[in-house]
């Protein structure tokens, strides 16, 4: 009888889950009297479709998650933070160990600015679980409004010229040799303005953390507009990044309880079916005009964001 208690416990637990994730949605929203299980399957589609517009758009699935998620579904923003960290993870490492063995991913460049983003990370989500709900609303609303102008204005350069290194990442052994396979050439890079790029992933790291975006989306300018290395290694890198640093920033939101699998597995199912789906489709939808939809989409989350964060629209 003993032995029965814990699991009875733990039923408990899992069955009293689901109503503590919807505890926080607004009273009287849209679709609020829909049963539970309800909403899980209702995030399995509206992820499969992010999924599909995320690759071709170029941007993570964290970015679209949590805005998205957090300002129509009836759940709690911690949880929906979580989930968004999960899904962003999921993506990155299913991704990472082909771009180390193509070679777009460079070890010598991650490493040190995943240690920094990483460490920043925890704080970073230490920071948003601490805070009032509303505070991160607004505060996540303002961060979306942000990446929408700077996705909107940023430039890529395929080859940045770094006519020097600066000592630091010559000590760490920052460069490498990329294989272009469109000219058959090999081309040596290597990166300088490091300081300014540690304290650029320090930054990253916390807003990662504290609203479980991702962070890919400021990963790939940093490292090829700021630190001069090849837009493609940028691309690999900032997915091998992204792994580090969500996987310490994830560890938080688990111990503290903030991660359920009713919102994490049917978020990380959709999304990677719909990826699947978006990289068929990258070779024919003209990227310019998914970009374009994904950014008014962001607008608009980021918008609804920061009104419920202040109370004007719930």
């Amino acid at each position: 009888m003993r032995r029965l208690l814990p699991l009875a416990a733990a039923a408990a637990l899992l069955l009293a889950a689901p109503e503590s994730a919807l505890a926080a949605g607004a009273p009287g929203s849209p679709g609020a009297d829909l049963p539970w299980w309800a909403w899980p399957l209702i995030l399995f589609v509206v992820c499969f479709f992010l999924g599909i517009v995320a690759v071709p758009a170029g941007v993570g699935g964290g970015v679209l998650f949590v805005p998205i998620v957090g300002g129509f579904f009836p759940f709690h923003l911690d949880f929906v933070r979580g989930a968004g960290l999960l899904v962003a993870l999921a993506s990155a490492l299913s991704a990472g160990p082909a771009l180390l063995r193509s070679g777009l991913a460079n070890l010598r460049l991650a490493l040190p600015l995943a240690v920094v983003a990483s460490a920043s990370s925890i704080l970073g989500a230490m920071m948003g679980l601490a805070l009032p709900t509303k505070v991160v609303q607004v505060a996540l609303g303002l961060t979306i409004l942000g990446i929408v102008a700077l996705m909107a204005a940023a430039r890529r350069s395929e080859f940045p010229e770094v006519a020097r290194p600066d000592p630091i990442s010559a000590a760490l052994g920052m460069h490498g040799v990329l294989h272009d396979p469109a000219t058959g050439r090999d081309i040596a890079w290597q990166v300088h303005r490091t300081p300014v790029g540690l304290a650029v992933f320090f930054g990253i790291g916390i807003l990662a953390g504290m609203f479980g975006l991702g962070a890919g989306w400021a990963n790939l300018p940093a490292l090829n507009l700021l630190m001069g290395a090849p837009l493609k290694v940028s691309a690999g890198t900032s997915s091998f990044i992204l792994s580090l640093v969500d996987s310490s920033a994830a560890w938080v939101y688990l111990h503290k309880g903030a991660v359920l699998p009713m919102i994490a597995v049917p978020s990380v199912i959709g999304m990677m079916l719909g990826a699947k789906i978006g990289a068929k489709l990258l070779k024919v939808l003209p990227a310019a005009t998914v970009r374009k939809l994904v950014l008014a989409l962001l607008a608009f989350a980021g918008l609804r964001a920061l009104l419920k964060g202040l109370g004007i629209w719930n």
